[in-house]
């Protein structure tokens, strides 16, 4: 297993947990966290993981962007354009993989770290953690997938609620606005996130990433082109191996062992 500076990748079956490990820069992204996102994402997009769970080290699930490590590059424009395009890889590698993405949001999920929370399949968050863009605090504007996600989640006028005006949400908050799936005491969060991997992980990974595949596209497709994109993907299914086995699983009134 590839060992990485600032995260933590722990592989369990068909269970992978990648924590953001820098604690002491409150998760903030650097150069290296996004290209080992990059990276960890890539080793994850396999057939043998059925559960990606993303979490943080510490009191913060992630500040958003270094904003000391932007200072110091010679070229602070070219640097972020650099960090800014391994995050989107690695976000765009998650949200294609077969494989349900979990994030457990266990602090303050802040520019980027919010964008990266919003983007996991299913969304746990600790009742202690909130969320904030905070991008135009510090004269930025939003990456990491945030202009594409937030708009589709709860609509124009709350993104830009959030993005100009910086409102920090609460996680009960971030619940009733559709950005998280389910709240939890901060002290059973990790517990939580357990659970609902396991769950998955039991089920059927070709199933859950056409979920995920024909969900990405349909705000771009027309009625009829969905519809097709739909009856394609259920017929590639039923002569899966999966497929075969849920159905008959079904008809023997037996529970289905899924590969």
């Amino acid at each position: 297993m590839t060992e990485y500076q600032t995260l933590a990748l722990e592989k369990t079956g068909a269970i992978a947990r990648i924590t953001l490990n820098r604690p002491d820069a409150a998760n903030g992204m650097n150069g290296t966290m996004t290209r080992e996102l990059a990276d960890v994402a890539a080793q994850c997009d396999n057939a043998d993981t059925k559960v990606v769970v993303i979490t943080g080290a510490g009191r913060f699930f992630c500040a958003g962007g270094d904003l000391k490590d932007f200072s110091t590059a010679p070229s602070r424009g070219s640097h972020v354009k650099g960090v800014a395009d391994d995050l989107h890889r690695a976000i765009s590698t998650f949200a294609r993989m077969d494989a349900v993405v979990i994030t457990a949001v266990n602090g303050t999920a802040a520019g980027a770290g919010f964008s990266l929370a919003v983007t996991g399949d299913l969304v746990l968050a600790a009742d202690t953690a909130s969320f904030t863009m905070a991008y135009t605090r510090v004269g930025l504007s939003p990456d990491g997938s945030a202009s594409y996600f937030l708009p589709r989640l709860i609509g124009i006028a709350k993104t830009k609620e959030l993005m100009l005006t910086n409102r920090t949400l609460s996680a009960q908050e971030a619940a009733d606005w559709g950005l998280v799936a389910e709240v939890v005491a901060a002290d059973a969060l990790a517990a939580r996130a357990d659970e609902l991997a396991q769950q998955m992980a039991a089920t059927s990974a070709g199933s859950n990433g056409g979920v995920k595949a024909l969900l990405l596209d349909t705000f771009g497709n027309g009625l009829e082109q969905q519809m097709e994109l739909e009856s394609r993907l259920i017929a590639r299914r039923a002569d899966s191996a999966d497929g075969r086995e849920g159905v008959d699983a079904f008809l023997a009134k037996r529970k289905a062992e899924f590969a």
